[in-house]
């Protein structure tokens, strides 16, 4: 039986919309499981879904938690495995923001990649994604999920928020899912109550207040900044939403939300800033904070810079572009870089944002297509998973047990013809061999390998 810090109880108590009993017992059952279907790889699952996630209409919930990491459709990126609640991010967002316009939009406190595929998912080809995370291992993993995702418009920046201090007016949209305490996992993570504690509370509202401050002069006038938490503190949701309003110019936005939805919406007490709570005994999710808001004019916490535009990354010459045209589909709506040995697809937004702020340290920009040696194309695992690849390469369709045969790394022989083949299962890439007639290489990534 999971037991709840009496000290956390009471500091929660007085929150708008808890219920301490019904609260409590919601906390000795099983948090529910739910995926988010990605919109650019739709795929019949080999699983049965349930219930719809009510504010997600590409959110559901399963009746039984399957093995993930041996479904080929996720490791193929068809879907994300995602907390219910959090899905309210794209709810909310749609809220406030006018999705069919061209957007530089910042996820800045982005691993392992939930939110960033879903903002991702928002976004029309001519706008970019900066997914930034500053810790390097989750950075990386960032780029795995971004990168199974399958689209071109992003760029993942390794960088403390500090970095983006000296951006003036660059964002039309923000999202900060900052760091916190951590009690809306209690249920989900047991080992999280051990860490929890009042001066923990305090000690990240304190480092939710400095990363929002290092951020907010890079958003643009009428921008919109969503904030949130997995914490029901007081001290890290609605005192920090109060702050952003008085502090920083900001308006905050309501949401309209149907009250069948059991979602709680709180006003802060001193500037009336509007929060949305959510309580694993109101919704079929764990705990969930968001506030929304919209930067009326400029202020004096912009900091000054002058917008200097390095020619870092320029597009291709056309016979290079020639050389990956039968790779890629749609290839003149695209920009092709060169970076080091590869060759990498984006768009103009994202070419512009890495030679405008050449001193970000760049983790991935778009879609790596691979090399060229003597003319010839050396593909990057990347293009096998990206939405962006031919639909007339050289496939392999594999059964179920021989794509996780491939995926091990432990297949030694399959038909096909000789040369680069894309394998693929229910005509979605997995990655690449190269086939040579008696035996075949397999150029599937270590960190991409399934190794249960």
């Amino acid at each position: 039986m999971l037991q709840l810090p009496d000290q956390f109880l009471q500091s929660i108590s007085c929150c708008k919309g808890f219920e301490k009993d019904a609260f409590i017992e919601a906390h000795q059952t099983s948090s529910p499981t739910s995926i988010r279907m990605n919109p650019f790889k739709p795929a019949a699952l080999n699983f049965q879904l349930n219930k719809r996630v009510l504010w997600n209409d590409k959110g559901f919930y399963l009746e039984e938690r399957p093995n993930f990491t041996h479904d080929i459709l996720f490791q193929a990126g068809c879907y994300y495995v995602q907390e219910a609640g959090s899905m309210f991010i794209e709810y909310a967002l749609k809220s406030a923001v006018d999705f069919n316009e061209s957007l530089v939009t910042l996820d800045l406190c982005a691993s392992p990649g939930g939110k960033s595929t879903l903002f991702n998912s928002l976004l029309n080809n001519q706008s970019v994604l900066v997914a930034n995370e500053v810790a390097k291992q989750r950075a990386d993993v960032l780029c795995q999920n971004l990168t199974k995702w399958g689209t071109s418009n992003v760029v993942v920046t390794n960088n403390d928020p500090s970095a983006f201090a000296d951006l003036e007016q660059v964002f039309d949209v923000i999202l900060v899912d900052a760091p916190c305490s951590g009690s809306g996992l209690f249920r989900k993570q047991h080992d999280a109550v051990d860490e929890w504690s009042l001066d923990n509370v305090n000690l990240c509202s304190s480092r939710q207040k400095r990363i929002l401050a290092d951020i907010i002069g890079s958003l643009k006038d009428n921008g919109v900044l969503l904030y949130s938490t997995c914490s029901y503190s007081e001290q890290e949701n609605e005192e920090i939403a109060d702050w952003l309003v008085s502090e920083f110019n900001l308006e905050s936005l309501s949401i309209a939300t149907p009250s069948e939805w059991g979602i709680v919406e709180t006003t802060g007490k001193i500037n009336q800033s509007k929060g949305y709570r959510f309580y694993p005994n109101k919704t079929d999710s764990e705990g969930f904070f968001c506030s929304v808001f919209k930067k009326k004019t400029a202020n004096e916490f912009n900091r000054s810079s002058k917008k200097v535009k390095h020619e870092t990354f320029t597009p291709i010459k056309t016979k290079e572009k020639d050389l990956f045209s039968v790779w890629l589909d749609n290839i003149n709506e695209c920009e092709i870089i060169k970076f080091k040995d590869d060759y990498l697809l984006t768009n103009t937004l994202a070419l512009e944002f890495i030679n405008r702020y050449p001193k970000l340290y760049l983790k991935k920009v778009g879609t790596t297509i691979g090399s060229l040696i003597k003319d010839e194309v050396i593909p990057h695992h990347d293009l096998a998973l990206s939405i962006h690849l031919s639909k007339h390469m050289q496939t392999i369709a594999c059964e179920e047990s021989e794509a996780l045969s491939f995926m091990k790394k432990n297949l030694q022989q399959v038909n096909g013809s000789k040369g680069w083949n894309l394998m693929t299962y229910k005509a979605f890439g997995l990655g690449w061999i190269k086939h040579l007639g008696n035996r075949i290489n397999n150029y599937l990534p270590n960190e991409f390998r399934i190794l249960k």
